[in-house]
């Protein structure tokens, strides 16, 4: 693979790729249930339904369904709250944050000419925080045989020494990077002192026990912008489509911290290191949608939507520092400040998201209310990073074939009209994106709201608690221990709403 060099005064460089992940796909194939808080307090099944700002990410048809213009804006207040279980020692870490969920408007024309049925065109722009990304980790325990130093051994083994000792951190390849750092660590040995070498040991005491703790800190969004066109033929039938504007900004902290108190040896060895990691992921991407909204009957609508691959752009950086404490039985403590101060800046990428199928139903009561379901089909094992025939790529594209499956997702939500006052409430169940069921488990979501309408303006409150299990290894390679988590998300949302 060629790689490409960038000297920066700022101390960039700029390579090919960098190691992607199973997990880095997820991250960014997944969606968060966002929108209004009338969308949200119905658990988001408003595939049939329409005639709501958010719906309309749903099903681009919904617009269609409004009679009058209607801007709006949403704001949110999430606080999610992590318990992790590593090796029987339990923590927790939790994050609270603020966001602009949702804004938008939807503009409708009528013909007034009663011979033509098709009667109304709306058009439609909005925007969505489909994933707020800020999120606290943090796990510790006792593992009782496994060492990072495997991390390190797993892309030291097969490299040169050579490479490693003599080649410029800013001039080496990623696999060589990560090699460096338990190099110059003292983290790892070279079997032998030959240039040749191609196979190293731990220099970490065996024996296991080894104190463990990982912080993981994310900040960041996912959005969308959607313009969105649809009309009706005699307000039976309704078509919408809509071409969507993604933009996703995304950071990772991460330090890990390892410590024993094995015996010494008579050649200092490992006590203690720290492995900081810092990502900073960022690009757009482009998709559209397609949808319909049939009323069967006066009371009985079904709806049927598809919501294309993602195509996204994206560009990486990465920042790396290790810290290390050595001693032998009869010496010293030694310290290492391994900080080379680079960011490594990698050529862009294209990442591919799966598409979606949503098929949905409600039934009106009238105006007393409704009661909705959606449920919804997408593939993760269709995601890929691309180009495929890139030899840095392809390894990663057959994990996420292997590991990932197709998913369901399941919406129910219901609404009861008291007057001016509307009571609401909704479920949300989505399944695993992963074939084991355990790496990211099963979701699900209750929520319930109520709005008041004024007359051309109206006031949507909704609160919205989710919980899903994972177990997602602190490295993807050679070190793959990782603690269970077990995320509780508390949401609370208020929309405000104008008829124009």
């Amino acid at each position: 693979m060629k790689k490409i060099f960038l000297l920066l005064i700022t101390g960039l460089t700029v390579s090919v790729s960098h190691s992607q992940e199973v997990s880095d796909a997820v991250r960014f194939s997944q969606d968060n249930l966002t929108g209004t808080a009338r969308f949200r307090a119905m658990g988001g099944a408003f595939g049939a339904v329409g005639g709501d700002l958010s719906a309309i990410s749903v099903n681009p048809a919904g617009s269609a369904v409004f009679n009058n213009n209607q801007v709006g804006i949403t704001l949110s207040n999430q606080n999610i709250k992590n318990n992790s279980d590593y090796f029987g020692t339990q923590t927790s870490d939790k994050d609270n944050s603020f966001i602009l969920n949702q804004a938008g408007g939807v503009f409708v024309f009528k013909d007034r000419n009663p011979n033509n049925g098709w009667n109304k065109i709306a058009i439609g722009a909005s925007y969505e925080n489909t994933n707020n990304f800020n999120n606290n980790t943090f796990s510790a325990g006792t593992n009782p045989s496994h060492s990072v130093a495997d991390y390190f051994l797993a892309y030291a083994n097969g490299i040169p020494l050579a490479n490693i000792a003599n080649i410029p951190y800013r001039d080496q390849f990623y696999e060589e990077q990560q090699a460096y750092f338990g190099y110059r660590g003292f983290v790892i040995n070279p079997a032998s002192n030959t240039d040749g070498n191609t196979q190293y040991t731990s220099n970490v005491p065996a024996g296991g026990n080894y104190y463990q703790e990982n912080s993981i800190y994310e900040r960041g969004y996912n959005s969308k912008v959607s313009f969105n066109i649809a009309t009706s033929y005699k307000n039976r039938i309704y078509f919408g489509a809509n071409l969507n504007v993604h933009v996703t900004d995304y950071r990772r902290s991460s330090i890990f911290y390892e410590s024993n108190n094995n015996p010494l040896q008579p050649t200092a060895t490992i006590s203690n290191l720290q492995f900081n990691n810092d990502l900073y992921t960022y690009g757009n991407g482009f998709s559209f949608q397609l949808g319909a909204i049939a009323k069967v009957t006066e009371a009985l609508r079904l709806g049927l939507a598809y919501e294309s691959n993602t195509w996204y752009e994206l560009y990486d950086e990465v920042s790396q520092s290790l810290y290390s404490t050595t001693q032998a039985a009869s010496g010293p403590e030694n310290y290492y400040d391994i900080n080379p101060n680079v960011v490594n800046v990698y050529d862009p990428y294209t990442l591919q998201t799966p598409g979606k199928f949503t098929f949905s139903g409600a039934y009106v009561f009238g105006k007393s209310g409704l009661i909705s379901v959606d449920y919804s089909i997408k593939d993760y094992s269709n995601t890929k990073f691309k180009p495929t025939s890139d030899a840095g790529f392809r390894g990663v594209n057959n994990d996420i074939n292997d590991q990932l499956t197709t998913n369901g997702e399941l919406r129910v939500g219901a609404e009861f009209k008291i007057n001016r006052l509307s009571l609401r409430g909704g479920y949300r169940f989505e399944g695993s994106p992963y074939k084991s069921g355990t790496t990211i488990g099963d979701l699900n979501s209750y929520s319930g709201g109520l709005g008041y309408s004024f007359g051309s303006t109206k006031l949507d409150l909704a609160y919205s608690y989710l919980e899903r299990k994972s177990n997602q290894g602190f490295f993807a390679t050679g070190f793959t221990d990782g603690a269970n988590i077990t995320s509780k998300l508390n949401n609370v949302s208020l929309t405000l709403l104008f008829e124009l």
